[in-house]
């Protein structure tokens, strides 16, 4: 049953909120893809803070029209369109489609994306995927900051040591 003019409507501004308050945007098309799989991706999705919404073609021009973004030739798009929308992490939503990209070489492929209004490539989707994730970084900030401690710590106790053992020592000459 087709959409009335209220409902495309409709869509057009959910994706529009969706897009004005997510972090970076990834868009791929994907075909014969199993609906179980669409389903396993979503859920992955959902436990980033991030979820993929399926647009038709004049959707998609639309909410690039209305964000100004050009680079991208929606026409020459096959298949399904899925806009994956990231909320709290820049780099989750490009490494989930990555990752699910490559266990369905050929069902599914990166048109794109954007990040702070600006549109990425599909190679800078693909460079995004590849960064680390927020979490990762902060781990590395907090132990590159912790590292100095731990190993004044381990030289303090290392001379600890030596003086114990070389009271030992003296005790047992004595």
């Amino acid at each position: 049953m087709a959409k009335t003019k209220q409902q495309k409507e409709q869509a057009l501004s959910q994706a529009l909120e969706k897009t004005n308050q997510s972090k970076s945007t990834v868009i791929g098309s994907f075909d014969q893809v199993t609906v179980n799989d669409i389903e396993l991706l979503r859920a992955e999705l959902r436990q980033n803070e991030a979820e993929m919404v399926v647009l038709k073609k004049t959707l998609l021009k639309k909410l690039l029209a209305d964000k100004n973004i050009t680079g991208i030739d929606v026409d020459a798009i096959s298949g399904n369109i899925g806009v994956i929308f990231g909320y709290q992490d820049e780099v989750a939503p490009a490494k989930i489609a990555d990752k699910f990209r490559k266990e369905h070489e050929e069902q599914f492929v990166f048109q794109g994306g954007f990040l702070e209004g600006k549109f990425l490539s599909i190679e800078e989707v693909m460079a995004l995927a590849k960064l680390p994730s927020k979490e990762e970084l902060i781990a590395k900030v907090i132990g590159s900051l912790n590292a100095p401690v731990s190993n004044f710590v381990g030289s303090l106790s290392g001379i600890l040591r030596n003086v114990v053992g070389v009271l030992s020592a003296i005790k047992d000459t004595k």
